[in-house]
C-alpha cells in the first residue's frame, strides 16, 4: 500500500516504513504528525484518486530529526572588474518516517 501525499508545496509518495526529508515542520524529534493532504492510495490494483484530495483519508508519520541540509554557495562575479559577491544558503528539513496510512 502506498500513497501520495502533498507537504511544503512538494509531492511525495510514501509507504509504510519509509524515511522521508520534508520541508521544516514545527514539531519536536519524537513527536507524531498527520497529513491530511492525500492526493492518491493505492492498495494492489485498488487505486483512488483524489479531486484534488481524498476526503477522511490521512498519513501518519513519527519525526525522527531536524536538520540543516549541505550549504548551497552562490558566487556572483564581473571579470576584470574585481568585484566579487560570496552567499550560502543553508535550507532546513524535517526527517520523518511513515508510519501508517489511513485510507477512507
Amino acid at each position: 500500500m502506498y500513497a501520495v501525499i502533498k507537504t511544503g508545496g512538494k509531492q511525495y509518495r510514501v509507504a509504510e516504513g519509509d524515511l522521508l526529508r520534508i520541508e521544516k515542520l514545527p514539531a519536536e524529534a519524537g513527536e507524531t504528525v498527520k497529513f491530511d493532504d492525500v492526493l492518491l492510495v493505492a492498495d494492489g490494483d485498488d487505486v483512488k484518486v483524489g479531486t484534488p484530495r481524498l476526503e477522511g483519508s490521512s498519513v501518519s508519520a513519527e519525526v525522527v530529526a531536524q536538520g540543516r541540509a549541505r550549504k548551497v554557495e552562490i558566487i556572483k562575479f564581473k571579470r576584470r572588474k574585481d568585484y566579487q559577491r560570496h552567499h550560502g544558503h543553508r535550507q532546513t528539513f524535517t526527517e520523518v518516517r511513515i508510519t501508517g496510512i489511513q485510507a477512507s
